[in-house]
């Protein structure tokens, strides 16, 4: 099965609207038109769909969203607010990859750039993922472990210890896919049984520049997306850029 993650589309009310580095429903644009080559069997969009949380974002996320000729699934970002989103097209918790299962974790916080998952949500996952023990991707917006850049780090998913004590018990999680970083990214997090890795993914619009300590855009870099492909319990990903 073949996969694709996009994220952090960062879209504004204004269709004609211009971010950092260029214009992110032009761009959005340019991706889907990429993705749809790819001929993945579903979508995946991993959050800051919207830059300014309002309802006319999100509509024209979706109307570019619609274009892709598989199905597409949304979580929200730290720039998102999930009712809207939920009032435009709904939100998802789990869905069926048949051999698979992805669970699609919600990490936004209101009012706040870092994430969290509260000892509710973690009780929850924990019951979730004990109950069914077909490999598992699990799909949130924030890091759950430090990508190497200070301030983005500070801003990551808030005691990424605890989803990790977690995770330890359910050696079927293949996978953790993450928005939020604007670049490609690669790391594990190495529990007993084994090491679990971890993927960014390159926003739709601006790159964030890798190692920085403070703020600053990877200008060298252009928008992209993720593949995922599933294959017998094992999984191979990489990422594609788009020119704009």
């Amino acid at each position: 099965m073949r996969l694709v993650q996009l994220t952090d589309c960062h879209l504004q009310a204004d269709p004609a609207a211009r971010a950092r580095a260029g214009f992110p429903l032009r761009q959005l644009e340019a991706v889907v038109e990429a993705v749809n080559r790819e001929r993945p069997e579903l979508v995946l969009v991993t959050g800051d769909v919207s830059d300014d949380e309002t309802a006319a974002s999100y509509r024209l996320a979706e109307q570019a969203l619609s274009r892709l000729d598989a199905p597409w699934f949304w979580l929200p970002g730290n720039h998102d607010r999930p009712a809207l989103m939920a009032e435009c097209r709904a939100l998802h918790d789990e869905l069926d990859l048949g051999d698979w299962r992805a669970l699609l974790l919600d990490t936004h916080v209101g009012g706040r750039a870092g994430g969290e998952l509260d000892e509710a949500a973690l009780a929850t996952l924990d019951e979730r993922l004990a109950a069914d023990e077909r490999p598992t991707l699990l799909v949130m917006h924030h890091p759950p472990l430090p990508v190497g850049s200070a301030w983005l780090d500070a801003i990551g998913l808030a005691d990424g210890a605890a989803f990790w004590r977690v995770i330890a018990h359910h050696p079927q999680v293949r996978a953790v896919f993450f928005g939020h970083v604007h670049q490609a990214f690669h790391g594990t997090h190495t529990l007993a049984d084994g090491e679990v890795p971890a993927y960014g993914c390159p926003s739709t619009i601006d790159q964030f520049l890798p190692g920085s300590s403070t703020f600053a855009l990877d200008e060298a870099s252009r928008p992209g997306y993720r593949l995922i492909e599933l294959r017998d319990g094992t999984l191979e990903t990489w990422v594609e850029r788009v020119d704009p």
